[in-house]
Formats: structure tokens, sequence, C-alpha cells
């Protein structure tokens, strides 16, 4: 099985699948006020119609084997791990064709709010320390049923993720 090494997510690595923002450690210029700093547009996105904002529960696996990945053709999506750092698989885009050689996985730390471009394979971030793992999914609506093409692996583009 293919291995592919976890790495420390930094902006030119995650550059090609999208962008992130740590937002319990916003920095750059703010807007301040007497008692409130606030930071403005650190990450946009866009949507037609309306955003859910849907809490998602991982169990930590015995081995990171990836045996599944989705994309979603129309839409980008937003990953904020809640109360661990995660590990996030992914994959260029790649007009619906496996792109597994080209899977990176990424250590993300705890409430860096995480953008995927659109039609990047993944799949649900894993926890990195704990036994669970709650993130926040922001996408449009009922993506999971109108735009989210799922897939099994073959064999040969199954992977694992290792330390």
């Amino acid at each position: 099985m293919k291995q592919i090494k976890l790495q420390a997510i930094t902006r030119d690595d995650f550059a090609p699948f999208g962008e992130f923002y740590n937002m319990a450690e916003p920095d750059g210029y703010p807007l301040c006020g007497a008692i409130h700093k606030f930071y403005p547009d650190r990450l946009t996105t866009c949507c037609q119609g309306r955003l859910a904002f849907s809490p998602l529960v991982i169990e930590k696996p015995k081995a990171m084997k990836i045996t599944q990945q989705e994309y979603h053709n129309t839409t980008e999506e937003l990953i904020l791990p809640l109360d661990d750092d995660m590990i996030l698989h992914v994959a260029p885009a790649s007009g619906g064709a496996v792109a597994t050689d080209h899977a990176k996985a990424f250590l993300v730390p705890k409430n860096t709010l995480v953008k995927l471009k659109t039609a990047i394979w993944h799949l649900a971030p894993l926890p990195a320390n704990k036994d669970k793992l709650t993130v926040m999914i922001i996408l449009p609506e009922c993506t999971y049923a109108n735009d989210c093409t799922v897939v099994d692996l073959p064999e040969d583009d199954q992977f694992e993720i290792i330390r």
C-alpha cells in the first residue's frame, strides 16, 4: 500500500488545494474599538443560496488507511477542527479521475479554518491526537445530496498516512 507522510500545513504547500487561517490566533491589521479587535475577511467563500453549518464527529482509526475519497464539482468546502488538530488528506482536482499518486496529508492545528477549492479530492479529516475529532463542515445547504461524488478507491490507489 502506498504511504503518504504527514506534513505540517504551510501556505505554499497547501496553495494548490485551498487556503487556511488560524481563527484562534488572528494576525494582520485589525479594526479596533475600546474593548475589541476585529479581523475582517480573513477567509472568504462564495455561495448561491444558503450556507449550512454541520458538525461531523470522526473516530480515530487504528491505521490511517484511506480507501475512499470525495469531491464537489461546484462548491468549495470549509472545515474547522474544533477540539483537536486534524489530519486532512487531499489530492488535486482531476476531472473525476482518481489522483492519489499526487495525494498529500496535512496536519492542521485546532481552530484553523480550511477552505478546499472546488473539485479537490478529500474525505473526512482524521483526529491527530484524541480518540474523536469534532469538526464544523461549512457547505451550501444539501451539498451532500446534490454535489458530492464519493469513490471507493481501487486497491492500487488506496494509501496510508504515516507520521
